[in-house]
């Protein structure tokens, strides 16, 4: 089947892409050259997000070209990205990435696991990320 080219539905800043391109230049050139960005089902609130490298596209994923990065995502997760943006936080603070995602109906206190409203998933927590924690250990990292 191939690839699907998309029109952008994710944003990645500037910033973020610049740190990606950075952890790529730090691999073995044959070993990975794409960004990919998954949700998958897990966590205290019902998804996770799994970010990572890839050697490239596979069968089926939806493709993205921004700020000299290539992004790659599985059909599964596209709906549930719909409108997100990825940063890259370096402050005293905070440090890594960060995704804001408009679907997010209710996140754990840390950020980590998130649930979309579909009625599917058990009711978690309150309906922002402000929490102390889900009460699973991931609020105290």
């Amino acid at each position: 089947m191939g690839t699907v080219e998309t029109t952008q539905f994710i944003t990645v800043t500037e910033r973020a892409a610049s740190k990606v391109r950075a952890l790529i230049a730090e691999e073995s050139e044959d070993e990975v050259s794409v960004l990919r960005i998954a949700v998958q089902g897990g966590g205290c609130s019902g998804f996770q997000y799994a970010l990572g490298f890839d050697r490239g596209p596979q069968d089926g994923d939806h493709e993205l070209n921004m700020h000299g990065i290539t992004i790659v995502v599985d059909p599964f997760s596209v709906p549930y990205l719909q409108g997100a943006s990825i940063d890259y936080l370096d402050s005293i603070t905070e440090s890594g990435f960060k995704i804001d995602n408009p679907n997010v109906s209710s996140a754990c206190g840390c950020g980590t696991s998130f649930q979309v409203e579909d009625g599917d998933e058990h009711e978690h927590g309150a309906a922002d990320s402000s929490g102390g924690g889900c009460g699973s250990g991931c609020g105290s990292h």
